[in-house]
């Protein structure tokens, strides 16, 4: 079977959700763990996303990340190891065709917290990013249901230069602070 693109109408039950994750994977990655984040779509109110929860877990040493593996299999998450992402440690709950949870864990410091947290940031401070978000994924959706690996290719323009914005405006967040 062949995974598909489906979006849905944003859902406020995502936050509990997170939240009550995010008590399961403390237990997990307590020695190590620094925060935890709820992003991607479902963190953003009011916009289209799948329904699979995204959670960025930091830590302290993500070299001690796979003495996890255990403890998560046994919450049914799969490790991916990096999975493309130099410095990532990365976890599925789900089979390869129907996934409820990413976990994506870095260790402190490492460029893509920041750029992940910006990213949510930002479109929860920009109401009509958000929604041009919202109806592109919606028009990709629609043209590669079939397809998530251009569904998420397409989208990759508008994230980068999201990212840019993002970048300008949390420094400027940080220096008017």
């Amino acid at each position: 079977m062949t995974r598909k693109v489906d979006l849905v109408a944003h859902n406020p039950e995502w936050e509990t959700h997170f939240a009550t994750e995010a008590e399961r994977l403390t237990a997990v990655f307590q020695p190590h763990l620094r925060a935890i984040h709820h992003i991607g779509s479902t963190a953003v109110p009011g916009i289209k996303a799948k329904p699979i929860i995204d959670i960025l877990i930091e830590v302290d040493d993500i070299e001690r990340v796979d003495e996890f593996n255990a403890a998560m299999s046994e919450l049914g998450y799969i490790a991916k190891g990096e999975n493309g992402i130099d410095g990532r440690r990365y976890f599925r709950r789900g089979s390869d065709v129907h996934h409820t949870h990413h976990i994506h864990v870095f260790q402190t410091g490492h460029p893509e917290i920041e750029r992940h947290l910006s990213f949510r940031d930002y479109l929860i401070a920009h109401p009509p990013v958000a929604q041009a978000y919202s109806r592109l994924k919606e028009t990709l959706a629609r043209q590669y249901q079939m397809d998530v690996g251009r569904y998420t290719a397409s989208k990759s323009d508008f994230i980068q230069k999201v990212d840019e914005q993002a970048a300008v405006w949390r420094s400027a967040a940080k220096f008017e602070g």
